[in-house]
């Protein structure tokens, strides 16, 4: 049955309520929050993310267990017989990584690929007046996604699906994204982005030294030996990489035609764009993470605000640094999702207000 047979009537409220599934650290929920929304329910599995979500959304009620048993019957309750404006979520996309997908076998074996369908169960049995579901690009090519946005046009809500560049919304990096969205209310298309800029200097070039800081967030980055830390030194201010050192610093596996991987122990450069900030963001090995000017690896707390964490966002410091990365790298930007959350928040000011 069609959710559309919803009454509005039924619905009106003076808080928009959300749900944010696959919630990690809470990037989606703190674009929610900024953008008007309440988020009532989270679900996550990951401790280390869990607890990190919340430090930052105490009201929020989060559920940590395996999405695959947790009940429609669950989450209402919890909703407390509240209307859900917006159910959000980012399923899991590792299984789609440009590194995966060289393997296809690997790609389609792998099973958060199905989780984007454990986020279609819930939207058929929660009814929600709004959907928002974030991914990467790979996804809009993959059987079950094609399926998910059957089965969400059948179910009333017109899903509309772009892929965008979070750099054109305001925020300091370049990061491909997929976005789908939708409404049993009418049809809404994905945001378009806000024309801002906003450069690596923008966002961490006003920081203290580490040395100087009472952030403990912005202490954590990684040590390396004094072979490495000496590639570091040599390597030029403002977007130099491994390619400018003497052939003496460059690794053998690095000194081959068609390498790939050029990023790697690369300084991001102040007046552009991050590249994307990736779980690997507190390793200059896995890409271009050493800061543009000191001779060093970008801090926890830098990689935060190239995502567009508010500054005082907090994050855990007991757990290692492998982890921490993870969390950040993997979450979806909140500068990002507040537009996309406003979006959805102007639609529904327009049928409900």
């Amino acid at each position: 049955m069609s959710n559309a047979s919803i009454k509005t009537k039924d619905v009106q409220a003076s808080s928009y309520y959300s749900a944010d599934v696959f919630s990690g650290v809470g990037g989606l929920s703190e674009g929610m929050s900024q953008a008007g929304f309440e988020t009532k329910v989270a679900i996550e599995i990951e401790a280390d993310a869990v607890l990190a979500f919340k430090m930052n959304h105490t009201t929020t009620d989060v559920i940590e267990r395996d999405i695959k048993k947790i009940t429609a019957a669950e989450i209402k309750q919890k909703l407390n017989g509240q209307p859900l404006h917006l159910l959000a979520g980012c399923p899991p996309c590792q299984g789609f990584s440009s590194v995966r997908r060289l393997n296809r076998k690997r790609n389609v074996r792998d099973e958060r690929n199905s989780l984007v369908m454990q986020y279609v169960r819930l939207v058929r049995e929660l009814h929600p007046l709004t959907i928002m579901m974030e991914n990467v690009p790979a996804l809009k090519d993959y059987y079950l996604f094609k399926e998910a946005v059957e089965e969400l046009d059948e179910l009333g809500y017109h899903p509309k699906y772009k892929v965008v560049n979070v750099r054109d919304y305001g925020v300091p990096q370049r990061r491909r994204r997929l976005v789908l969205v939708g409404s049993i209310l009418g049809e809404i298309e994905v945001a378009d982005g806000n024309g801002e800029k906003v450069t690596v200097r923008d966002a961490i070039g006003g920081l203290p030294r580490i040395e100087e800081t009472n952030d403990p967030v912005h202490q954590i980055l990684p040590s390396h030996t004094p072979k490495v830390m000496k590639r570091i030194r040599l390597t030029p201010k403002d977007g130099g990489s491994w390619k400018d050192l003497p052939k003496e610093y460059i690794l053998k596996c690095h000194d081959k035609e068609n390498v790939g991987f050029n990023d790697i122990y690369g300084r991001l450069r102040w007046d552009d764009y991050s590249t994307t900030i990736t779980g690997g963001c507190l390793n200059p090995s896995k890409g271009r993470f050493l800061h543009p000017e000191e001779d060093r690896c970008i801090t926890a707390r830098e990689a935060a605000l190239l995502q567009s964490f508010p500054i005082s966002y907090k994050f855990p410091t007991n757990i290692s640094k492998t982890s921490l990365a993870l969390l950040i790298g993997n979450a979806l930007p909140p500068k990002f999702s507040y537009i996309q959350s406003l979006n959805i928040k102007k639609h529904l000011d327009k049928y409900l207000g």
